[in-house]
């Protein structure tokens, strides 16, 4: 669909951000809020959802499956990650009301910056007048933003506010396998434990290294064994 602005060619959004494969874990609620498919009929959707969460917790991912999710359905959304558009002139943002979702990941890396908050504090009115869905992502709940323009902290405060919640090391298994499973994989619990306990438990991390399995396990038409985690990770 097309969309309002042309954005740079870096931002796009991931193939595999999808509902369907994000482990949810602790963060069910706001897994049933952001995905349409899951909410019942007749209660009126959220229009603006902040939620914050440290790195590799997912909270892009959640962001990036909306969009998706609205595409998949002829709708208009676009993806905005702050942290690399705060480089480029704030009238990237114009015209943002006439699109069915926007999702603001990295907020935080527009603060200090007097341009784009200025200019990010005029979108969210025009999305509020204009009643579009907004999702906003950030490293910290609204408060402990260090935003400097009032006017827009306050507008951040607006919407329903969710922490992302990291998962723990058993949750981290079952997302592996999960993971694993939409990829046509085979991964019993044992070889993902063995994987998690390994390598860097970043969940960023740990797909990075399913996806060169997959590939190794394609191409030796191999298993996902113990034994061959072992030998294709040098471990």
């Amino acid at each position: 669909m097309s969309l309002p602005v042309q954005l740079p060619l870096s931002v796009q959004l991931r193939d595999d951000a999808t509902f369907a494969n994000f482990f949810s874990g602790q963060n069910a609620a706001l897994v049933n809020m952001l995905d349409i498919d899951r909410q019942v009929p007749g209660i009126e959707t959220e229009q603006f959802i902040y939620l914050y969460g440290s790195s590799g917790v997912g909270c892009s991912h959640l962001l990036q499956a909306a969009c998706h999710q609205v595409d998949s359905r002829q709708g208009r959304s676009i993806y905005l990650p702050m942290n690399e558009l705060v480089h480029y002139p704030s009238k990237l943002l114009e015209g943002m009301e006439s699109l069915q979702l926007v999702c603001i990941d990295d907020i935080n890396a527009a603060a200090g910056i007097p341009e784009w908050e200025e200019a990010l504090f005029d979108l969210f009115n025009r999305l509020r007048d204009a009643n579009t869905r907004l999702l906003v992502a950030a490293d910290s709940s609204p408060k402990a933003l260090k935003i400097e323009l009032p006017d827009l902290v306050s507008r951040l405060s607006w919407g329903v506010v969710f922490q992302v919640h990291p998962l723990v090391d058993k949750e981290k298994v079952a997302a592996l396998q999960l993971r694993a499973h939409l990829r046509g994989l085979d991964m019993n619990e044992d070889v993902a434990r063995f994987i998690i306990y390994r390598s860097n438990r970043d969940m960023g991390h740990l797909f990075r290294i399913l996806q060169k399995l997959d590939s190794a396990s394609l191409r030796a038409k191999r298993k996902l064994t113990i034994p061959f985690v072992k030998q294709v990770m040098s471990w």
